[in-house]
């Protein structure tokens, strides 16, 4: 396995310079450029996993949109962030936020409230590990999702060599290891068990993480240190020496109606457990990498981090729950509203709809299909303040009345959240972004009243 020699480092919404991309790296790097997610996910690529992992199952063409285009400018990038690369060329696409600190903070900060984890300590270098921190913080959310569905169970075969004989004699071994007979019988039992090749994977993953800088996620808080704690009691034949067979016994991934969820958490065990083969390529001419939808964290980090204490909701359109109705109950049109007419604003409330956006709206300039799309929100819930809510490169938070609609005079705002850029540690960061999301509340609920 041959070591990366052509690392290109850019940022989400930028550009490469064609000149700057080597022709060899071009050729390599046009198998993911041009090319939808949905096309690159549909394919042969186990070792490609984008966020959110239901593509198809959210809005805002997340399914449709692409890692990256090449044209005779340059290579552009979109909201994705993370690393991909093919072969011996990989792509990393930081924050645009992190121009100034190569930690990244931001995107960093947006992964923990996403993935409820509280971290304060990032004393490493993120040039080297970033793919395996961003996997470790994933991990206890998707075990405690995995475990909420249950302990995965499922019947295994084992060989067994002792006094207690529950299945059927394995001759063979009987003879070789029990000659001559001391009370021993070697035989082979078929039982449902809890010990088996997935828990086995999880477990393993566990130990990985205990032993490096990222473990104090298995202590993030008491559900998490409890899933650990089922895991490592019901997986009483660790031994560190299997690892190499659990890896190849998961290698299909895992296929059951019930445990649906653990799916994507066996997906996430392999990929911590190979992450050092996961960065340098695992097979010739495979795609693989670890992305992230800008525009899918930022809405879920607004949610958590200030929206919800705002009183908004937060429509889940992929499980149908939440929304809002075109039609009014009566008649004909009702009926047409519950199968095709009922619509997920991002987050709405009494009088109020907002729309996230990751995108660059400093300059208040708003694409027309999404002004559309909040003014016949705010028309149908008759509310009487719309707006958008995006990261800005401001120091300061900006609340800026775009105008009052004719008609019902509802007002428009465009709210520009400060992301702090200048921090020399986490924790200051951490420190000036809770600032800042207090400061954005107190505006928001001044809107409101």
């Amino acid at each position: 396995m041959s070591l990366m020699t052509s690392l290109y480092r850019t940022y989400d919404y930028s550009q490469i310079p064609i000149a700057q991309i080597a022709d060899n790296d071009k050729y390599e790097l046009s198998k993911i450029s041009n090319v939808t997610l949905k096309e690159l996910c549909s394919g042969d690529n186990p070792n490609l996993l984008i966020f959110p992992h239901q593509l198809d199952e959210y809005k805002d063409g997340i399914a449709d949109s692409y890692i990256c285009k090449i044209d005779q400018y340059g290579l552009q990038t979109g909201d994705l962030m993370g690393f991909v690369g093919v072969n011996e060329c990989q792509l990393t696409i930081a924050s645009r936020f992190s121009k100034h600190d190569e930690e990244d903070f931001f995107l960093h900060y947006m992964l923990q409230k996403v993935f409820n984890i509280n971290m304060l300590d990032l004393q490493h270098s993120m040039s080297n590990n970033r793919v395996f921190d961003f996997l470790a913080y994933m991990f206890p959310y998707y075990l405690k999702r995995a475990l909420r569905q249950g302990l995965y169970k499922k019947y295994v075969s084992r060989k067994c060599n002792n006094a207690n004989i529950k299945g059927r004699i394995d001759i063979p071994l009987h003879i070789k290891y029990n000659n001559p007979f001391i009370g021993r019988v070697a035989y082979n039992v078929r039982e449902y068990s809890y010990d088996n090749e997935l828990t086995q994977l999880i477990r393993h993953t566990i130990e990985y993480i205990r032993g490096t800088h990222m473990n104090s996620v298995l202590k993030a808080d008491a559900d998490t240190e409890m899933c650990v704690l089922q895991i490592c009691n019901n997986t009483q034949s660790y031994n560190l020496r299997d690892l190499p067979s659990i890896i190849n016994k998961n290698r299909k991934t895992v296929n059951h109606s019930f445990y649906t969820e653990y799916r994507l958490l066996q997906k996430i065990c392999m990929q911590i457990l190979q992450h050092k083969r996961l960065k340098y390529g695992v097979e010739n001419d495979k795609i693989y990498g670890l992305l992230f939808s800008g525009s899918w964290l930022w809405e879920e980090f607004l949610f958590k981090s200030i929206l919800s204490d705002c009183g908004f909701k937060h429509p889940q359109n992929r499980a149908g729950k939440g929304g809002i109705y075109l039609f009014d109950k009566s008649g004909y049109g009702f009926e047409i509203a519950n199968s095709r007419c009922k619509r997920y604003p991002d987050y709405f409330k009494e009088n109020f709809i907002l729309d996230a956006k990751y995108k660059h709206l400093d300059s208040n300039h708003i694409d027309r299909d999404d002004m559309h799309q909040v003014i016949a929100y705010m028309y149908v819930e008759e509310a009487r303040i719309g707006g958008f809510i995006y990261p800005s490169v401001k120091d300061t938070t900006q609340v800026v009345q775009l105008g009052v609609l004719r008609g019902y005079a509802g007002r428009m705002y465009n709210i520009g959240v400060s992301i702090p850029k200048s921090q020399q540690t986490y924790r200051d960061f951490v420190e000036k972004m809770g600032a800042n999301i207090e400061q954005l509340k107190n505006y928001i609920l001044d809107l409101s009243s």
